[in-house]
């Protein structure tokens, strides 16, 4: 399906895709090759690729919150 919306956009407009795989491994996520290598094409092709380093907003906002429960659980197991 995302093939299918991609080149429906292909050279119509401007389209922003955010991920956190790099094109080799999305043959992982999408089983069918030749779909994948045809929609990385559309994609790149007039395009301008940024690579964002860095840590995770969402890993760490999920480690805080795993953080906190350890937290109250340990405060409750020490109260009884």
């Amino acid at each position: 399906m995302l093939f299918e919306i991609i080149n429906r956009r292909y050279e119509q407009g401007s389209t922003i895709v955010t991920t956190n795989r790099p094109f080799g491994e999305w043959n992982e996520v999408f089983p069918n090759a030749a779909c994948v290598v045809s929609l990385i094409d559309r994609l790149v092709h007039h395009s301008e690729v940024i690579a964002i380093e860095g840590a995770s907003y969402r890993m760490k906002e999920a480690q805080e919150q795993a953080a906190e429960r350890q937290r109250k659980t340990t405060k409750k197991g020490a109260v009884k």
